[in-house]
C-alpha cells in the first residue's frame, strides 16, 4: 500500500495485486495523483513564462509541491491504517479505472 503513493512504483502493486481490491484502489488513486501534480506543474511552468504572471508562480509551486507531499503522507497513513483518502475530483476520476 505504500508504494501506492510513491509515484511511478504504484504500478508495482497495480499489476503485481491483481485480486486485492484496496490495493488497485490505492495504486490507482496514486497514480492519478501523480498525473494531476504533474498537469499541474506543468501548467504553472508554462505560465510562468508569462511576465506578469511568472514570479507569482514559484511560491505557487512550493505551495503545490508542498501539498503534494502531505497529501502523498496522507494517502500512505490512511492505507496502511486500512481507510482510503477521498479527494474531491481525484479520487473520483481514479474510481472511473
Amino acid at each position: 500500500l505504500v508504494l501506492a503513493y510513491l509515484g511511478l512504483l504504484a504500478l508495482i502493486p497495480l499489476l503485481v495485486e491483481k485480486d486485492d481490491k484496496e490495493v488497485q484502489w490505492h495504486a490507482k488513486h496514486g497514480l492519478v495523483l501523480l498525473a494531476a501534480f504533474f498537469i499541474a506543474s506543468i501548467a504553472m511552468t508554462i505560465l510562468g513564462f508569462v511576465p506578469a504572471v511568472g514570479c507569482i508562480m514559484l511560491p505557487l509551486h512550493l505551495v503545490l509541491w508542498i501539498g503534494y507531499l502531505i497529501v502523498i503522507v496522507l494517502g500512505i497513513v490512511k492505507a496502511t491504517n486500512g481507510q482510503r483518502l477521498k479527494i474531491p475530483g481525484i479520487s473520483d476520476f481514479a474510481d472511473k479505472f
